[in-house]
């Protein structure tokens, strides 16, 4: 019962937190003038870095009831906008529209430490939104504008090498999401002449990549991630340089998420490297296939190679075949080529289970990319407008590359001529793809 109490009074507290949390927020709109709106929303500041998870949902629920658009006025200025579209129509609908939470948000903004604490804002909303679907209206006003304030026209590309702040140097180690960084060896060898690392940056987050690309220049394009990440590897000479390999992208922020960098970086770094080496040729990736598994060992994978209308009967024939081929030699069990001993029944394959393997991951990544259950890497490079080059067979042998993709990874080649026709090409429900991942299934 002393436990009942206590959370009880707890969240008294917190709702008496929030109503006057509220009611500054609420000053904040009214108030006209700068310096008062300045140090108001500084006080905000402070306030919502100091929430508890359970004052966040409160804050975030009020946002959605209270600062929302009146729909009686939107429906008045539709109306008088239907009947005679003028441009003070137009724009009187616009302004009652829009959500006072956004100007609630841009005020906050223009405070000192206003944007990274708008960053953390939507970084928390994230969380609470699986929870609470109704908050997705919260959560599409804070990306419209953090798209706007996040546009890569206000954002600087900036080279990270050995000689950056250690400050800096730490946050790619802990924030590298594809292969992990074990540890400052790791690091400095990733940094070496042959390697390079881009990330983009914000003036009002200084010091902070907001994401991050790590490059290795080669002789030729890569088929396997191990030799790309071995630290104790030898640097390439410079005359070798034929290749640049995009093969890791990380965002460090996830209060970005849906936020458009990952494209503008690499076409900014491909444009900045081949300024940098005029002999470079190729731009390309070395890229996992994260939802290849799920789809293989999952319920639907038969049903959809035998729906994919645009083949031929015995293309589909041969792509089924192929799965029942797979599924004999894992005695029935696809999820094993995930798991523990992924390895061990790899290297049972014989030949036609080895190309059974590749004709159906071709499949998946050509077939499904451009719908909505495509894997998320194919259709981040795809959507840039990159061209699905070459899949590679045990490229990626470690615990992770398994469970994702049975060691399979796949090139994505960047022809800096034809990104925008590729790109429109993807946006059309078309996967552009070479004859090697054709010619595979």
């Amino acid at each position: 019962m002393f436990d009942t109490l206590i959370s009880t009074a707890q969240r008294t507290r917190s709702h008496r937190t929030i109503r006057n949390l509220v009611a500054d927020c609420r000053r904040l709109l009214s108030e006209r003038g700068q310096a008062n709106s300045r140090s108001i929303a500084t006080a905000l500041i402070t306030q919502l870095q100091d929430l508890d998870s359970f004052e966040q949902r409160l804050f975030f629920a009020r946002l959605a009831e209270e600062l929302s658009p009146d729909p009686s006025v939107v429906l008045a200025r539709a109306q008088e906008y239907a009947r005679e579209p003028t441009a003070a129509n137009l724009i009187a609908l616009t302004q009652a529209a829009e959500p006072p939470r956004q100007e609630l948000l841009r005020r906050i903004n223009g405070a000192p430490g206003g944007t990274a604490a708008i960053v953390q804002l939507r970084s928390a909303l994230l969380e609470h939104i699986k929870t609470n679907p109704d908050l997705a209206a919260v959560d599409a006003d804070l990306l419209h504008l953090l798209s706007s304030w996040f546009n890569p026209g206000f954002l600087d590309l900036k080279r990270v090498d050995w000689n950056s702040p250690a400050q800096l140097l730490e946050e790619l180690i802990r924030h590298e999401a594809v292969h992990a960084i074990d540890g400052w060896n790791d690091l400095r060898r990733r940094l070496q002449p042959d390697r390079r690392c881009f990330a983009f940056f914000h003036p009002q987050l200084p010091g902070r990549p907001l994401i991050f690309v790590e490059v290795a220049l080669l002789s030729k394009i890569p088929s396997a991630i191990q030799p790309l990440i071995d630290q104790h590897s030898e640097p390439a000479l410079g005359d070798t340089f034929k290749v640049a390999a995009f093969y890791s992208i990380s965002n460090c922020e996830p209060g970005l998420r849906g936020v458009s960098l990952g494209n503008f970086l690499i076409k900014r770094v491909a444009e900045e490297l081949k300024r940098e080496l005029p002999k470079l040729a190729t731009f390309c990736t070395l890229s996992p296939i994260p939802g290849f598994m799920n789809w293989l060992a999952g319920a639907s994978a038969e049903a959809d190679l035998q729906a994919a209308g645009e083949l031929t009967a015995s293309r589909r024939a041969a792509l089924v075949d192929a799965y029942a081929l797979l599924k004999r030699w894992c005695d029935g069990d696809l999820r094993i080529l995930g798991g523990t001993d992924a390895l061990g029944r790899l290297d049972t394959f014989d030949d036609n289970a080895r190309k059974a393997l590749l004709k159906l991951c071709a499949a998946y990544l050509v077939l499904l990319a451009a719908g909505p259950g495509g894997d998320p890497v194919a259709r981040f490079h795809l959507d840039n407008g990159a061209r699905m080059e070459r899949l590679n067979a045990r490229a990626d042998l470690s615990k992770n590359g398994l469970r994702q993709s049975a060691g399979l990874m796949v090139n994505y080649l960047y022809d800096l001529g034809r990104i925008e026709a590729n790109h429109q090409h993807f946006k059309d429900g078309l996967v552009v793809h070479s004859r090697a991942i054709g010619g595979l299934f």
